[in-house]
């Protein structure tokens, strides 16, 4: 009788226990999958292809260093570096129509879930972007804020390799290379409105 009694706790503590990890499953993120699963592919591979392209004409950033404009001046060698070789980069050239319908998707899907009115709130409090011209392979406009992406909607969207970052200028998602400050590509209309 008394194994019995103990084996009665056990059991609600494993099935708490496993009820917890539904729970959790629930918040990971899911993977793509069917088509978007390529379409997230083909980004990543284009992705990979400029950071490539990057490193093998502009090499590695400079090392930290507190001489702010060292740090400048490399920045620009670096970004005339990559513009040169890119002379021809165009809107579409890593968001092709397929990646960048899938981003809007994604997008949509954040802004309509749970978190959608947080993520407005935080676009608009985060210094708003609005009237600023976008343009491939020219640096980010000079003066204007670097507004960050909240983590909400990030979540949604294909992890990018370090050096690169998502941000939102007008209701457009850039793609902007740190190490360069230039805008690599970026999805237009990609945040729609409420």
């Amino acid at each position: 009788m008394r194994l019995n009694m103990l084996r009665f706790p056990m059991m609600i503590v494993v099935a708490a226990a496993l009820g917890c990890g539904c729970a959790a499953q629930e918040s990971i993120k899911a993977e793509p999958s069917g088509r978007d699963k390529q379409v997230v592919s083909d980004f990543q591979k284009r992705v990979s292809d400029y950071e490539s392209l990057r490193k093998k004409t502009a090499g590695n950033p400079p090392a930290p260093t507190p001489k702010s404009d060292r740090l400048a001046g490399a920045q620009k060698e670096m970004s005339n570096k990559v513009r040169a070789v890119r002379t021809g980069a165009k809107q579409g050239d890593i968001f092709s129509a397929p990646i960048a319908a899938y981003f809007r998707r994604q997008i949509a899907g954040a802004l309509a879930g749970k978190q959608g009115q947080t993520i407005r709130a935080s676009l608009k409090h985060s210094e708003p972007l609005h009237g600023v011209t976008v343009k491939i392979n020219e640096p980010y406009p000079a003066g204007v804020p670097l507004q960050s992406t909240p983590p909400s909607l990030l979540e949604a969207l294909p992890v990018l390799p370090k050096g690169l970052e998502y941000r939102v200028v007008n209701d457009d998602l850039v793609l902007h290379d740190i190490d360069t400050n230039l805008i690599v590509d970026f999805v237009p209309h990609a945040i729609a409105a409420p």
